[in-house]
């Protein structure tokens, strides 16, 4: 199980440049539409100055590819953790369903953006996280090294 668990993992990295490319291919013609390029953007000038520059539907795509630089940070060190310590079925599907749900709560937050159900994929994205934590701390506390196979 120890390699299944990290496909979720490699699969969310990927989907994060994804969502990278999507902001950039979005933001940049927006930003020259709205005559304040790359070659006109003050020193120091930072993602969040682009609010209220750029239309709303644009800036999505940023606010979701912050998300998945913050919460996620937190889904990847469990997943190592299970990965050493072995996973088992459930904590691939969590992690599974983890990354499921951010998937949709991405394309969802960059195309349509209604806060309720953003929220609720979010809550339910955390639910299966917390599984996974709560599994990473059993697995670690809980390790018997008698059982642990040579």
């Amino acid at each position: 199980m120890q390699a299944q668990i990290l496909a979720p993992a490699a699969v969310l990295v990927a989907w994060s440049l994804v969502m990278l490319f999507w902001m950039a291919f979005t933001r940049l013609p927006a930003m020259k539409q709205a005559s304040s390029g790359l070659g006109k953007a003050k020193p120091g000038g930072r993602g969040q100055d682009l609010e209220g520059v750029i239309p709303d539907r644009i800036n999505w795509k940023a606010h979701n590819y912050t998300h998945l630089m913050e919460q996620p940070t937190i889904f990847y060190p469990v997943v190592l953790i299970l990965a050493v310590m072995g996973a088992v079925a459930i904590d691939v599907v969590c992690a599974w369903i983890y990354v499921a749900l951010r998937i949709v709560h991405s394309v969802y937050q960059a195309t349509v953006n209604k806060v309720s159900v953003r929220f609720t994929l979010f809550a339910l994205s955390t639910l299966a996280l917390i599984v996974l934590a709560v599994r990473a701390i059993m697995v670690t506390l809980f390790f018997d090294p008698g059982l642990a196979p040579a």
